[in-house]
């Protein structure tokens, strides 16, 4: 039994840490899978003051890999490919430029910028034609996939982009976790080729991914009661209470 807690523990936490993170990372993922989004940021919070800094964006992109891949699958059906196919495409040139980089951008900076583009995203005038174009969807995803490997949770600026092509519930849902998917998944090979040892992190991830797919379960499940309006309303308020905490962030830093 101690041989198994020290496994999860990575030799660096204690055993009731991981555990903990294991069953947040499950409450996460439903709160992802029944809203839309959300559990990310909030799992990147909670780990930020558990785990070392130097572990904190590579194991929270692993465990999100999981997270989002299992609510990929579940949806796929639903999955609008030709946005995805773009998305991908910006993905592969925003991670190849992030490899590259090795001076990390302020961090107040990103924070307001994020918070900015999310509330103009969601309540500011929507433009006549609803679809993402092409180049848009290219562009969203090497800008946040560039940011995502200094930031960690590049979800919510995802989901905005995701949300302005007024899906359904499902196809929103699909969309979101496959981009975040091939997102993550480029993430984990830009830490490996920069020398990150994901192994010794292993035992912990792999176990917070299987807690996650239980919670993206749950989470659908109750995704398909809601109302499309209701919905929508909700997706709206946490976006941006998650932007105002972005902001707030960023004035106590400056303060």
């Amino acid at each position: 039994m101690d041989s198994m807690f020290d496994l999860l523990t990575a030799g660096v936490l204690e055993p009731v840490t991981a555990l903990g993170l294991i069953l947040l990372a499950g409450f996460t993922s439903f709160v992802t899978g029944a809203m839309g989004l959300g559990g990310g940021m909030l799992l990147l919070v909670v780990m930020a003051s558990t785990l070392p800094i130097a572990a904190l964006i590579p194991v929270h992109g692993l465990v999100q890999l999981g997270s989002n891949a299992s609510r990929s699958v579940m949806t796929f059906r639903h999955l609008d490919r030709t946005m995805f196919k773009y998305f991908a495409v910006g993905t592969v040139i925003g991670a190849l430029v992030a490899s590259l980089v090795v001076v990390q951008l302020p961090l107040l900076l990103i924070q307001l910028a994020i918070a900015v583009f999310l509330l103009l995203v969601v309540w500011g005038v929507k433009p006549k034609q609803r679809e993402t174009s092409p180049s848009g969807s290219v562009v969203a995803g090497a800008f946040t996939t560039f940011l995502s490997m200094f930031v960690g949770a590049s979800g919510p600026m995802v989901a905005s982009v995701v949300f302005r092509n007024g899906y359904d519930k499902l196809t929103h849902t699909a969309t979101f976790a496959t981009c975040m998917t091939f997102q993550h998944s480029l993430k984990a090979v830009v830490f490996t080729f920069v020398g990150f040892a994901f192994w010794q992190w292993l035992p912990l991830v792999v176990a917070m991914i299987a807690s996650g797919a239980v919670g993206t379960w749950l989470g659908l499940k109750l995704l398909n009661k809601i109302p499309v309006e209701k919905f929508k309303l909700l997706f709206k308020i946490i976006l941006s209470v998650l932007a105002l905490r972005l902001l707030y962030q960023a004035v106590m830093s400056l303060l």
